[in-house]
């Protein structure tokens, strides 16, 4: 029930709402990324919970106003816990006619649509694919819906008619600005921490800086002024525990969390990439972080990115590589060459939409097998995933903690959804931070007459020995090596002796990370909803929906996907029923069934969107 503060000028009254969903949506050029990014930072700084979900074309520069260049970003803000960018909006902001044609279907009964209504013009009904006549705006067709009419382009020209340097087209990109100006009167918040923004940005550039503030302080007087808003709305903060808090998108969170391991575990870094949609982000944030000892190199493709890695693992650094899926296929070679090696790597890989190309800025999960069977012969790395924006901090952290001290590399799984998502992120304290052990071979041992690089300790672990050593040299390849001596070695019986071991080693990683644990529900019931990756928040809160309800439901989330935790097999016998929800085709339900003997349920969704929390109850509904 919101509550409402009356006797506000101009008759104006002010709910207070307990959360909200926002879908900005626009051409391509329309800066809709900008305006949700803005107002989620506005969001964060308050205190409120939130979640986003950006939604890019996968067109470099699709056509203006076409339905393929609709440019979306949704937000979910609340006084509560929040789990995902939810299912459908409150507050659709549409800038052209194909904005709304295709989010229209996202709207909530009853939900608030402001169009701007300068695109919505012939030209753009036409480019949205309406029929000759038609018009979206007076056939009635909007009646179930609060439409707010704005013409936000006539609006923003005026508002800088000040400025003649400045040409239409340059005027009309400041149009976001007054969007987001007038979303800022209608939930009540303050312009300064935007003000800021445009002043780093845009402090050497006066004239594009001035008008910028302008524009946005004229969206917000426009709301004030007009009579026709009768309305504000406030989001007070949420329960949070105390400490010092950011918004933070998951790729920004994966980066922070390389260059704590790197600075916990004493090592330089390296990063050898090649760019591509949705990981460029990580090569962009490390190449600022020099201080902290992290070297970045932009390779000329994806092997040579890999290979780069490889070889500054060798030589005593933290290896890493950044990719998505057609990367992934090109740098397989490299990664059983890593395998052979037994040294540190990590790959990362943000998945989106496939095969081939597929769908470059769509969030896919159907990179999993290709983890763990993608590479040529018997060649076994864990995987380990993020969970959410935030959790890919700690994930990266415990990634790179298992590669240096198993001497493997490991593929990490992240996805488009999660890497341009955000959410609050509580700052975490170095000494909180689990210790990364690096050691290296500096000498040879007692009664060691020569260095034998295969040699191994309790874990199966080799030494790492830094090349111009003295008195450690050692050959390294992609050919069979001999057990202990590290030679070059054909025989069968030391080849399947070494491929038993590597893949024992990889097994072992089980004795030294945690036990699964149940997220939310009991220990034992009817069902388990098994999830992985970016379907936590959408799992977590239909389960804790289903349970405020009284049914028997739990949930259980991995990280360590290869291996398992040692308990997992236990957890997945205590429930009648296992659902694995994921958007792919049924990836980690057939590894579970194969490695458990478990019937376990697949629940699928492959359209490069996520899964939503409404038809993730109706699934597990029909299970119980």
């Amino acid at each position: 029930m919101a509550a409402v503060k009356k006797n506000l000028p101009m008759n104006r009254r002010e709910e207070t709402l307990q959360d909200v969903v926002i879908k900005f949506a626009g051409d391509s050029g329309d800066g809709m990324q900008l305006t949700g990014q803005q107002f989620t930072n506005n969001t964060a700084m308050l205190g409120i919970d939130l979640a986003t979900f950006p939604d890019f074309p996968a067109e470099i520069r699709a056509p203006q106003g076409t339905l393929p260049g609709v440019s979306g970003f949704q937000l979910h803000f609340s006084s509560d816990k929040v789990y995902t960018p939810g299912d459908l909006c409150d507050v659709l902001v549409a800038m052209n006619a194909a904005a709304l044609k295709v989010n229209v279907k996202t709207l909530k009964p009853g939900g608030k649509i402001i169009v701007n209504t300068d695109g919505f013009d012939a030209k753009n009904l036409r480019l949205a694919n309406f029929p000759e006549g038609v018009n979206p705006l007076e056939d009635g067709s909007l009646d179930a819906y609060e439409v707010m009419r704005i013409d936000v382009t006539k609006l923003t020209r005026e508002s800088l008619k000040d400025f003649p340097d400045l040409g239409i087209k340059e005027k009309d990109r400041a149009k976001n600005m007054f969007v987001l100006g007038f979303i800022y009167w209608m939930y009540s918040r303050s312009l300064d921490n935007t003000i800021t923004f445009l002043k780093e940005k845009f402090g050497k550039k006066a004239n594009i800086l001035d008008s910028n503030i302008k524009v946005l302080q004229a969206g917000y007087n426009y709301g004030d002024t007009t009579e026709t808003f009768t309305s504000r709305y406030r989001v007070e903060k949420a329960k949070m525990s105390p400490g010092n808090y950011r918004s933070i998108m998951g790729n920004q969170a994966l980066s922070f969390g390389l260059i704590a391991a790197a600075q916990k575990s004493g090592l330089p870094m390296f990063l050898g990439t090649y760019p591509i949609t949705p990981a460029s982000d990580i090569l962009h944030d490390l190449s600022k972080y020099k201080n902290f000892g992290i070297r970045t190199f932009q390779a000329e493709d994806e092997i040579a990115g890999i290979t780069a890695s490889i070889g500054a693992a060798y030589g005593g650094s933290i290896g890493v590589t950044t990719t998505s899926g057609p990367g992934m296929a090109l740098k397989t070679e490299a990664m059983g060459l890593a395998v052979m090696l037994e040294i540190p790597l990590i790959i990362i890989n943000v998945q989106r939409g496939g095969p081939s190309t597929g769908l470059p800025t769509k969030t896919e999960q159907s990179d999993l097998m290709q983890a763990y069977y993608g590479r040529n012969g018997e060649c076994p790395m864990p995987v380990i995933s993020a969970s959410t924006p935030s959790d890919c901090f700690s994930a990266i952290y415990e990634a790179v903690r298992i590669s240096i001290e198993h001497m493997t590399p490991v593929i990490f799984l992240s996805d488009g959804y999660i890497a341009n998502g955000a959410e609050p992120w509580k700052y975490p304290q170095s000494a909180d931070l689990p210790p990364i052990n690096a050691k290296f071979k500096t000498e040879l041992g007692d009664g060691e007459l020569k260095y034998q690089p295969y040699i191994r300790d309790e874990k199966l672990v080799r030494p790492w020995a830094v090349p111009g050593t003295k008195g450690l040299e050692h050959r390294i390849g992609g050919l069979e090596k001999q057990n202990i001596t590290g030679n070059v070695n054909y025989e069968p019986e030391n080849h399947q002796t070494m491929v038993k071991i590597r893949q024992e080693k990889v097994d072992m990683i089980a004795n030294y990370i945690p036990e699964q644990q149940i997220d939310c529900g009991a220990e034992k019931g009817k069902v388990l909803v098994l999830g992985w990756g970016s379907t936590y928040g959408a799992i977590r809160s239909a389960v804790l929906h289903l349970l405020s309800e009284g049914y028997e439901v739990s949930h259980a989330h991995l990280r360590y996907q290869r291996p398992f935790p040692k308990n997992l097999g236990t957890i997945l016998r205590n429930f009648e029923t296992v659902l694995v929800p994921e958007i792919n085709n049924g990836q980690l339900v057939k590894i579970i069934r194969d490695q458990y003997l478990v019937d376990a349920k697949p629940y699928n969704k492959i359209m490069g969107i996520p899964i939503t929390r409404t038809e993730l109850i109706e699934a597990i509904r029909k299970l119980l």
